[in-house]
């Protein structure tokens, strides 16, 4: 799931939580989906820091442009 959206990160991450709350689940199957939910958050809190250096680097570069024209 590494290379997948952050849209796709976002509905994962929501399966996951539907299967912690099943009643049924066992306790290792739990700590299991805890510990890979963990991880796919921080890959799209990865995605949104990027997105927002992306931003900042356009806002910056047409800022440039306009204090040049």
């Amino acid at each position: 799931m590494k290379n997948s959206t952050f849209e796709e990160k976002l509905e994962h991450s929501k399966a996951l939580l539907e299967k912690l709350m099943n009643p049924e689940i066992t306790l290792e199957e739990s700590v299991k989906l805890y510990e890979e939910g963990l991880k796919n958050i921080k890959e799209a809190q990865r995605l949104i820091e990027e997105a927002k250096t992306k931003i900042t680097v356009i806002e910056q570069a047409n800022q440039n442009v306009a204090e040049d024209a």
